[in-house]
Parts: C-alpha cells; structure tokens; sequence
C-alpha cells in the first residue's frame, strides 16, 4: 500500500464521517452503534468495503422521505445488522476456519 493509497483512503474516511455527521441525531447514534457492532462482528472487507457508504446512503434516503430511523431498521440493530452481513465471511468465521471448524461453523 503506497502512501498516495493512504492518503486517498483518509480522504474517503473523512468525507464517509462528513456524511454521518450531516444525518438527523437520531440516525448518527444508530449509525454508530451499527457500526461498533459491525466492527466486533462484521465481515472481513468491513473497512474497504461498500457496507459502511450503503448504510449511509440508506439512511440519507430514509431522511429525504421523512422516515425515521427505527422505521427503516425496526428496533433490533444487531438483527438489521446481522441480516446484512449474513452471505458476508467474518472474523468469526475465519478464526473458525484457522482453528479447523471449517467455514460458518461460528454461525448458528
């Protein structure tokens, strides 16, 4: 990884929290707490990946019709977010796999 690729990388990052920051406050704390259960939790491209930037883009959505947050995700954000990562390898399932329980074997 080269020093531009950081560079480029910090900048999405930035203009990524620009975003949330712009959401109603309702949806920033849901975002965050998506995103502190995703990062324990999620799949393994969480970080470079279109998971983060498609929730945002769906709660920008949600804003511009006039829906609030719950309405778009219900009240369970680890079962919206575990939803969303379900097709999705995660850290569970690699650890899983390195110890020899073989790919989804995490998962129940």
């Amino acid at each position: 990884m080269s020093i531009q690729d950081i560079i480029e990388g910090k900048k999405q990052w930035w203009a990524h929290a620009a975003r949330v920051k712009a959401l109603p406050p309702d949806y920033q704390i849901v975002y965050r707490e998506m995103q502190k259960y995703l990062f324990k939790v999620g799949p393994l491209s969480l970080s470079d990946g279109p998971l983060l930037p498609g929730i945002v883009d769906f709660f920008e959505e949600g804003v511009a019709e006039g829906k609030g947050v719950v309405e778009l995700i219900g009240t369970d954000v680890a079962a919206f977010c575990d939803d969303l990562i379900k097709d999705s390898p995660t850290y569970a399932d690699a650890y899983q796999e390195s110890i020899g329980g073989g790919p989804g074997a995490a998962r129940t």
